[in-house]
């Protein structure tokens, strides 16, 4: 689903205010500039993103609503994600990808899960068996993929409810674990009390 682009507003050293004027950016600025760019081509190369840039010294009480003071201030959805030193790109990636969800809905089979997880395996057998394509986010492996399961799934289940995996959205619907999407299939398992319990409930492999 198409949807705005992500505005990332960047507020850098730079500028003038009265007789006070900067005119090359910091060094933490212009890597900043540079994390930002290569995390847009790479853990973002897919999403709608959009780099705003200003200089702070010319518009400092711009990024005083938000809490940002000191350049270089990274703003993401109207809240400071970074200030004062060189962005993480991490901390970048999971706040575009937290507000790109907002504007967005899965229209297909996906599962997020980890490879060591049986609940995961057992998932995936049940997609398989019944011939539904799927497409399978590691969330472990891809922190693109946890980032957006967590800014999915938290809405649904509440912000203080432990996250597990797998995490399963069929044919764009939110179903839960492994055995609501057994129920959805309709395949029969036979009891086995070393799988544990359901992966959503307290007992379920919580992410650590």
């Amino acid at each position: 689903m198409s949807s705005n682009p992500v505005k990332v507003i960047l507020y850098r050293w730079a500028g003038a205010w009265g007789p006070l004027r900067v005119n090359t950016p910091s060094g933490e600025c212009s890597l900043t500039v540079d994390v930002i760019k290569d995390t847009f081509s790479n853990e973002l190369a897919d999403i709608p993103v959009e780099l705003e840039t200003h200089d702070w010294l010319s518009k400092w009480w711009r990024p005083l609503i938000f809490g940002g003071w000191h350049a270089p201030i990274v703003i993401v959805g109207n809240r400071v994600v970074s200030q004062g030193h060189a962005l993480n790109r991490g901390v970048l990636t999971e706040a575009v990808i937290g507000e790109y969800v907002k504007s967005t809905e899965l229209s297909s089979t996906h599962l997020f899960g980890k490879e060591n997880c049986p609940h995961c395996v057992r998932a995936k057998g049940y997609l398989e068996k019944a011939h539904i394509d799927y497409e399978y986010h590691d969330v472990i492996k891809e922190p693109r993929s946890l980032y957006e399961m967590l800014g999915r799934v938290k809405p649904v289940v509440g912000s203080k409810t432990p996250i597990t995996v797998p995490q399963i959205w069929f044919k764009g619907e939110y179903v839960g674990g492994a055995n609501e999407l057994q129920d959805i299939v309709k395949r029969p398992i036979k009891a086995n009390p070393d799988r544990g319990q359901c992966s959503l409930s307290p007992a379920g492999n919580i992410i650590t």
